[in-house]
């Protein structure tokens, strides 16, 4: 922004821009994320010219590799914990770690790319509020704080929305 911006509206449109980029980007991120895996793989010790050692020894490598198989929702230790909780129904957190990395992931594409902003971001708040209540009832005091966080940007965004200028579609 110049000082001989015109526009009255101007912080407000920038302020919106960079939430909608940095919420899109963590969104989309986290939902690839869910498809992240590790794994080990042995590889010849390297010397200091960067030739095999002459020893023949090896070396154990891990490596991130991304992979449809992969794809967990959340932590298997999450899972369980939600599974023993009485107040959460059973029966909707398959459907619900289903959908959760896609949902991710498209809900970050649309804001990235600025398609239906204030849907995508209802979506997103709606994620956070659902990911929230499980983490009250099994007392992760520290995830509920981040999302709090997270929370508070997607409402700051909606209330910012009528200053989206830089996107596909203004809604």
């Amino acid at each position: 922004m110049t000082d001989h911006d015109t526009s009255p509206d101007a912080g407000a449109t920038y302020a919106f821009l960079i939430l909608r980029l940095w919420l899109g980007t963590r969104a989309l991120l986290t939902g690839i994320e869910k498809f992240a895996d590790m794994r080990t793989t042995t590889i010849p010790l390297l010397d200091a010219d960067g030739k095999p050692d002459a020893s023949g020894a090896m070396v154990e490598v891990q490596e991130k590799f991304y992979a449809f198989s992969n794809y967990h929702a959340v932590p298997d230790s999450l899972a369980d914990s939600l599974a023993r909780e009485p107040l959460l129904p059973g029966f909707l957190l398959s459907p619900f770690y289903a959908v959760l990395g896609w949902a991710l992931i498209a809900v970050g594409l649309t804001l990235l790319v600025g398609f239906f902003s204030r849907i995508s971001l209802l979506i997103m708040g709606a994620l956070y509020v659902a990911l929230t209540a499980g983490l009250i009832l099994i007392k992760q005091d520290g995830g509920v704080s981040w999302l709090a966080i997270h929370i508070g940007l997607v409402a700051m965004a909606l209330a910012l929305s009528k200053h989206n200028r830089f996107s596909v579609t203004r809604s």
